[in-house]
């Protein structure tokens, strides 16, 4: 099972920028779908952000689309999601999420997670 740490979570002004990352360990890279998820105060979990194991090809919820951006470095076993623009609303705890083949919108879809990383924004 693969390992996955978040880190970069902290508290920006809204309009301000934050980058986390997302190391994993304990396994290989290959084919290993990976995801962004959080979770805000009394909501559920919800989808961020999505890249493919192979392909260059991402996936991005409509509330973040043109103000995050996700990527990998396969080499480096990690993933960084940039998030610009930040609003109040994008506070939550972020989640790291992989798993083997998988690449898709549904928590369900991954097997390993992360422990979470808070991002907060001040208004």
């Amino acid at each position: 099972q693969v390992q996955l740490v978040e880190s970069g979570g902290g508290l920006v002004q809204a309009g301000g920028s934050l980058r986390l990352s997302c190391a994993a360990s304990g396994g290989t890279f290959k084919n290993y779908g990976l995801a962004w998820f959080r979770q805000g105060p009394g909501k559920e979990r919800s989808f961020v952000a999505a890249i493919h194991w192979s392909e260059p090809t991402t996936y991005y919820a409509d509330s973040v689309k043109g103000r995050f951006t996700i990527s990998r470095d396969n080499a480096k076993n990690t993933m960084h999601l940039q998030m610009n623009s930040l609003k109040p609303e994008d506070t939550a705890v972020y989640f790291c999420a992989g798993g083997f083949g998988t690449y898709g919108i549904r928590p369900q879809f991954y097997l390993d997670w992360g422990q979470g990383t808070q991002v907060t924004v001040s208004s």
